[in-house]
Order: structure tokens, then sequence, then C-alpha cells
């Protein structure tokens, strides 16, 4: 599992309680640290609150997140087309979106990105610096979603429409 911190791994740079009989408070008894994952998940969901989103990702990562889709125990698609770097108080984020005829891009993205950095900084605490937005698509009405594109895998039913 990369990313993923152990307590035996984490430094414990713990500052003990002062001479005077002062407490510490509760953020020098221990560290949180926050997987990629996650906030990449947490950034997923507020992007598809915002009307006007088709897909998060572009045409290839949608396609190929659709047949990891189908394997038992694949990734969840919610972070699919986010990605996040973290540090220890900061994140930046980087979405791709393909967004549906009609809306306005500019308006869309300064939604999109206002949604996000609401969401990640009460759920995580980290200060967002930027949320970079990549509109790669432009789903028009008369065209099929990729996943109604593809073909049943051998031994798999296809959907019921």
């Amino acid at each position: 599992m990369p990313d993923t911190p152990t307590p035996a791994s984490m430094n414990k740079n713990a500052t003990p309680t002062s001479a005077t009989g002062g407490t510490r408070a509760s953020d020098e008894r221990g560290r949180t640290v926050l997987a990629v994952g996650v906030v990449e998940k947490i950034a997923g969901m507020a992007a598809r609150e915002v009307p006007g989103i088709h897909a998060l990702g572009s045409g290839l990562s949608r396609t190929f997140g659709a047949m990891r889709d189908r394997v038992p125990g694949g990734k969840s698609p919610v972070g699919r087309g986010i990605k996040a770097e973290v540090g220890e108080r900061q994140t930046a984020i980087d979405i791709a979106l393909v967004v549906e005829y009609g809306v306005v891009i500019q308006e869309l993205a300064r939604q999109v990105r206002e949604n996000i950095i609401a969401a990640v900084e009460r759920m995580t605490g980290l200060e967002v610096v930027e949320v970079n937005i990549a509109v790669n698509d432009v789903h028009l009405p008369d065209e099929p979603d990729v996943e109604e594109e593809e073909e049943p895998v051998a031994g798999q039913r296809p959907k019921l429409q």
C-alpha cells in the first residue's frame, strides 16, 4: 500500500508538557496524515455536485476506468480524473473534466474550484493552494456515454436498458 503511513513510520516530535504545569495542545500530541486518495475522493465528490459536469477524467482514463470498475476490488471511480499533491498543511489539486454542451465553461470552472476548495479545506483542514482545471471534452446531447459504447466483456451479461 503506497503512501500509507504506519504509526511506527511517523515522526514523533512530541514536546513534553512545560515545567510550569501547562498542558499541550491536542495537535502537539500526535500527527494526522492524509493519504492522497482521501483528498482526491473529496475533490471528486465536490466536483460532481456542480451541475454541468458530464464526467471526470479524459476519454482514455474514463475508458480504462470503466474496465477497472468491472474488476472485483477495482479502484473506486470517485477519484477518477483527479490528481492531488498532499503536504502536511497544504494541497494542490488537478482535475480533468468533460462538460455538458451549452454550459459557460468559465463559470463552471469557477464553481468547481470554489466547491472543491470549500469541501477539502472543511473536511481535511488542509489549505488548498490551487485547483487546476482541464476541460478535455464537451459532451453533446446526441453522443452516447463511454460506458454505453463498450461491448460486454466475455462471460458478462449485457446491461439492461
